[in-house]
């Protein structure tokens, strides 16, 4: 039996979760939130108790963590689970600044426990499946990946003051696709952005849409466009190019139906939100971390992959904020 304390009774702390006491072998024994009321009611959902985080990494009992706390949380947590021994599952961002994460990966690599990164993208059936053809040869070598990325509509303006901009909250899941599906690594970035749906997010330091593209190491290209506002659902998608071929990810949607009549051919527009888009990919998730704590595996979405993310994250916001400039990335991945 596994014992499992989970950091953050919120949204995503709630998936996770429900998730997790779906595997065999797991408990989940603490809940830990300074909200004390949302802590005790998911605990009272699945028989946990509440605690304070000393009360859940001084329990010698306790073999692992799961942080779906607030991101500036993070770090601290990362590098305190580690210290105390326990494996650690972290949402994305690692923490907003990148000589934070690095502390935190070092912290790991330290202590020689497990640390997987939040990146669900990479557990999406479809997305995953994709990526398996592209193994296979599907399309020859790849050459292009173009990413659409685009949220129905922007979060509340107090938690994008803290975000860390669009770039290190929004974007940082595109960064890391682009780093799984090419399987290379940037060599330059270009990034550019505007305010075009809420001029209360530019009141707020920050923009709403983004275009970026990267040249790999290899000399491949990626552009990711993405944007706070799509009136039509969660827009998910991306297109690998390749010597032989394409392969297209496209949106998750409600139902497969579709109706014909004499004016048109229609479809369920996509999925309204993250949570549901990605309903498969958490619980995938979540899954493969119980597993290779179980069996003793690698994880495949490490620290240093939630590391490698935001460094290309704060290189797009200083190309940004540099007025488009092209940046080079350098070996350690800083600009």
């Amino acid at each position: 039996m596994i014992d499992i304390a989970l950091f953050g009774a919120g949204r995503i702390g709630k998936i996770h979760a429900e998730n997790l006491v779906r595997q065999a072998g797991v408990r989940l024994k603490y809940v830990v939130d300074m909200h004390v009321p949302s802590a005790q009611a998911l605990a009272q959902i699945y028989g946990a108790k509440v605690t304070d985080v000393e009360g859940a990494l001084g329990d010698p009992s306790v073999g692992a963590v799961v942080i779906a706390s607030s991101t500036n949380t993070h770090a601290d947590l990362i590098i305190s689970a580690a210290n105390a021994g326990k494996a650690v599952f972290c949402e994305k961002p690692v923490d907003l600044t990148v000589e934070r994460s690095r502390e935190s990966a070092a912290a790991v690599a330290r202590n020689g426990v497990t640390c997987m990164i939040g990146f669900q993208r990479r557990f999406d059936p479809t997305f995953a499946a994709l990526k398996a053809r592209i193994e296979r040869g599907e399309i020859g070598d790849p050459e292009m990946l173009i990413i659409t990325s685009r949220d129905p509509g922007a979060p509340p303006v107090d938690y994008i003051k803290s975000s860390g901009g669009i770039f290190k909250d929004m974007l940082i899941h595109d960064l890391d696709v682009f780093r799984w599906i090419l399987g290379d690594e940037a060599q330059t970035l270009h990034a550019t952005g505007s305010c075009l749906t809420d001029p209360a997010v530019q009141d707020a330091g920050d923009i709403d849409s983004t275009a970026v593209t990267i040249r790999t190491e290899r000399g491949l290209l990626c552009q990711i466009n993405t944007s706070r506002r799509a009136a039509y659902g969660y827009d998910q998608r991306f297109e690998v190019l390749g010597s032989k071929g394409m392969l297209q990810a496209g949106n998750v949607r409600p139902t497969e139906v579709t109706g014909w009549s004499a004016n048109a051919v229609s479809v369920d527009v996509p999925e309204p939100f993250f949570l549901e888009r990605y309903r498969q990919a958490y619980a995938a998730e979540m899954a493969h971390f119980v597993e290779a704590l179980t069996t003793g595996t690698p994880v495949r979405t490490t620290i240093d992959d939630g590391v490698k993310a935001l460094e290309l994250a704060q290189l797009a916001t200083l190309s940004w904020q540099r007025k488009g400039e092209t940046l080079q990335v350098m070996s350690e991945g800083g600009a």
